[in-house]
């Protein structure tokens, strides 16, 4: 893995978390951000470009400020004030459960010469899951640090890697692990 051809993923963090198993999944995601958050601080440290990229919640302009407002509540407060985007964080909307569906992801990653993704967010066994799946099918290298990623279960989400390990090939280890080695 090469610092300069590395892209962290941050796949649909800023959520309302207002669907069924909403609250099992905000419960998970809390207990993952202290290591996304360290993951992400390195990524800046080591000028990966970090990649938001997230469901629009009916937001169609892409307007972060406009989804933080309409996704801020009781469930996602705590995850949001810790892992919002700054100004030197690209943000993209999605339509989908892929991050590369109909996004201009591809385009973005090629532009910045990104070859290796490290793919993190919610939910595990769905959005991130299609999005290493649809990164496979493009080529490029992935990472899951398995504490960056959250399911409405733990046996979801263990799934989840699984396949992505087994069948996607991805590189299955911790935030703390990849920092270490980078």
């Amino acid at each position: 893995m090469s610092n300069s051809d590395t892209a962290l993923i941050i796949v649909d963090i800023i959520n309302d978390f207002q669907f069924d198993m909403g609250e099992a999944l905000s419960k998970q995601t809390e207990e993952m951000t202290a290591d996304l958050l360290a993951l992400k601080k390195h990524a800046g440290n080591m000028n990966w470009p970090i990649i938001y990229i997230n469901d629009h919640f009916g937001i169609w302009q892409a307007d972060i400020a406009a989804i933080i407002k309409k996704c801020r509540n009781a469930k996602s407060e705590r995850i949001i004030e810790r892992l919002e985007p700054n100004e030197n964080d690209y943000f993209l909307i999605k339509p989908k459960h892929s991050a590369f569906y109909g996004t201009a992801l591809e385009t973005l990653l090629s532009e910045l010469s990104i070859s290796h993704l490290i793919i993190t967010g919610i939910a595990g066994n769905i959005c991130v899951l299609f999005t290493a799946n649809d990164a496979y099918m493009r080529e490029y290298d992935i990472t899951i640090p398995k504490d960056c990623i959250a399911s409405n279960t733990e046996k979801d989400n263990e799934y989840a890697l699984t396949i992505m390990k087994d069948i996607l090939f991805a590189k299955i280890t911790t935030a703390e692990n990849l920092i270490n080695e980078t």
